[in-house]
């Protein structure tokens, strides 16, 4: 998404780890692209970063939480540590990350969120046996924003995979070769219409997401 982003002249701010592909954008696009702390799960990264986009710009019109990735744990972690350490580092990331950018969006014209979730991501804590609410899911946690982010203005778009329990709609989003360009470039077009409520059904996670192979 950062990619096709600069692509299009557009300014982006990007928050993740120090990669060579990370480096290679900011070599290609020094002017247009800031990087910003990885660890905005931390309060005080995420103010510095948005310390870093209030010197810089001083607004920003689009914010997009990708509350989809995590990091890579050692093999002898119980799978319920990983998962909750999975779902603990997003949920803190996503309340930091909307904490500090309102003030920035609130200088917008059209300013909006787009939160982009993954199946695990998108799981329930604590109750899991009970219908999804704001205190155990983070998508509808982010529902239950919906209000006061309209009331400022800031229209809320958010991807994630349909509840069971409690479904939005009837309707049913057929499984797809999603690769992960092909979803950016699908996110970035949606963005456009200001839709509230998005669903990518992926037929093969590993297209979407290609892993390292093993060494």
């Amino acid at each position: 998404m950062a990619e096709d982003l600069l692509g299009s002249g557009h300014r982006v701010a990007v928050s993740g780890l120090d990669t060579q592909r990370l480096q290679a954008l900011k070599a290609e696009y020094d002017d247009t692209l800031l990087c910003l702390p990885a660890g905005l799960h931390h309060l005080d990264q995420a103010q510095l970063a948005g310390q870093q986009l209030q010197a810089r710009w001083g607004a920003v019109d689009t914010l997009i939480v990708d509350a989809g990735t995590c990091e890579y744990l050692p093999t002898d972690v119980p799978t319920n540590e990983m998962f909750d350490q999975i779902l603990t580092t997003n949920w803190q990331a996503c309340e930091h990350a909307l904490a500090v950018a309102l003030p920035l969006l609130a200088r917008s014209e059209q300013p909006r969120i787009m939160a982009v979730f993954s199946r695990y991501s998108a799981l329930q804590r604590y109750s899991p046996a009970q219908s999804p609410a704001g205190h155990n899911s983070l998508p509808h946690w982010l529902r239950e924003q919906r209000k006061a982010l309209a009331d400022l203005g800031v229209q809320l778009t958010i991807v994630a995979p349909p509840s069971t329990k409690a479904p939005l709609t009837t309707a049913q989003a057929l499984p797809e070769l999603w690769t992960a360009d092909s979803a950016a470039k699908e996110l970035l077009d949606r963005l456009q219409t200001r839709q509230a409520e998005l669903v990518l059904e992926v037929l093969d996670p590993a297209l979407l997401w290609p892993l390292p192979e093993p060494r």
